[in-house]
C-alpha cells in the first residue's frame, strides 16, 4: 500500500470516529441499578415511629448537558413495611468537570406493597402518591462509561395504609449510591 492510500484510511477513519464521539455530545441514554441505607418514619395517631430502612432499585434514563431525566423502580424495606415504587426524576446538574454536583425531584406511585406487623393482620397497599428529592454528587470520568452517583434522597408517601380508622403517611430519607452504565 502506498502511503497516499495509507494517509486516506487513517483520515477516514479519524473523521468517522469523530462523528460518533459528537452525537454522544449531546444526549446519553443510561440504565443503572441502586442501593441505600436510612430509615423509614411512619406518622400514626400522630405519633412518629422510625426505623431503619434498605433501599434497592434500578433506573432508566436520559442524560443531556444540564438536565437528566430518568425512570426509576425501588424497593424499600423497613421494620414492618416493604415497598415497591415506580417514580419518574428529574435532575439538574451543574456543569463541573469531574465531579459534578445534582440536585432533583421525582414523582410517583407505589404498587404490591405491604405492612406487616408483628400482631394483627398483613395490609396490603397500592396507588399511594409519592414525591422525593435528592441531591448529589456524580464521579464522571470521561474515560470510562461508567458514572458513580452518591445521594442523599427523602421519599414521602402520602396515605399508604390505614391503620384503625386512620390513614398513615410514611417517610423515608437514605444515602445511596448509584452505577450507571452508559450505552
Amino acid at each position: 500500500m502506498k502511503l497516499n492510500s495509507i494517509a486516506f484510511l487513517t483520515t477516514t477513519a479519524i473523521i468517522l470516529s469523530c462523528g460518533t464521539a459528537n452525537a454522544n455530545l449531546l444526549f446519553d441514554v443510561y440504565a443503572g441499578a441502586t442501593a441505600g441505607v436510612g430509615a423509614s418514619a411512619k406518622f400514626i395517631d400522630n405519633d412518629y415511629h422510625e426505623h431503619c430502612a434498605q433501599s434497592y432499585g434500578a433506573v432508566f434514563g436520559l442524560d443531556i448537558p444540564l438536565f437528566r431525566i430518568e425512570a426509576e423502580y425501588n424497593y424499600l424495606n423497613g421494620h414492618d413495611t416493604t415497598m415497591n415504587l415506580g417514580m419518574v426524576n428529574a435532575y439538574f446538574k451543574v456543569p463541573t468537570p469531574i465531579l459534578k454536583p445534582y440536585f432533583g425531584a421525582g414523582l410517583g406511585t407505589t404498587f404490591d406493597s405491604k405492612y406487616e406487623p408483628s400482631v394483627g393482620p398483613s395490609i396490603t397497599m397500592d396507588n399511594a402518591i409519592t414525591y422525593q428529592g435528592m441531591i448529589g454528587l456524580t464521579l464522571d470520568l470521561p474515560v470510562i462509561p461508567v458514572k458513580f452517583d452518591v445521594e442523599g434522597r427523602v421519599l414521602y408517601a402520602n396515605n399508604v395504609y390505614e391503620i384503625a380508622n386512620e390513614m398513615v403517611d410514611i417517610m423515608h430519607y437514605d444515602a445511596r449510591v448509584k452505577l450507571r452504565y452508559i450505552f
